[in-house]
């Protein structure tokens, strides 16, 4: 459906939900499962870590747009697939300082999303490479920093992306993404 809508011809689809997080593209003759998340998907570490900073499910405002200095955090990529439990600990580390000043969860919440999307751009190119497709298609989160994030890839690549608009998401939109998709 994602192709159909998107006009998209033959990509590799990076699909990213509260469940799963998949890199998956069309491969002899089939659909073809390039690289995933080997423990928790990118939905639900950023879900889990908007409960430790207390995010509400309203809509937030904007931790990610204020957030300035990134913090080093562990990138974990195997092949196509990537880890996320060990980014979640260290994330939820530093919040156990409670000096502010320090590290605010601004800077957090900033750190985290462009570790784990920086992440995903990897795999999905990796996965470009390997099949030869010029185009990605995004389905399942709306975050816009993640669009531009593999735009930025793709282009690079001679390539384009392509994403799923707001009725065709069947994941459900965590806090933390909520303010990440506001403005970048």
């Amino acid at each position: 459906m994602g192709r159909h809508i998107t006009g998209a011809s033959n990509p590799i689809v990076l699909y990213v939900s509260g469940g799963n997080t998949q890199v998956i593209a069309y491969s002899q003759q089939r659909y073809r499962i390039f690289g995933e998340t080997l423990d928790i998907a990118v939905g639900n570490m950023l879900d889990r870590f908007a409960r430790v900073i207390s995010l509400s499910n309203d809509p937030s405002p904007g931790y990610n747009i204020d957030g300035k200095r990134l913090v080093p955090l562990p990138y974990t990529t195997k092949g196509m697939d990537v880890s996320l439990s060990g980014l979640l600990t260290s994330t939820e580390a530093y919040t156990l300082d409670k000096h502010e000043d320090v590290i605010t969860p601004a800077d957090l919440c900033f750190s985290l999303q462009e570790t784990v999307f920086a992440m995903l751009v990897e795999i999905t190119e990796r996965a470009m490479a390997h099949v030869g497709s010029k185009e990605v298609l995004i389905v399942g989160a709306g975050n816009e920093r993640l669009q531009e994030m593999m735009g930025i890839m793709a282009k690079e690549r001679g390539g384009s992306v392509f994403a799923t608009d707001e009725r065709y998401r069947m994941g459900h939109e965590t806090p933390l993404e909520k303010t990440s998709c506001t403005q970048r």
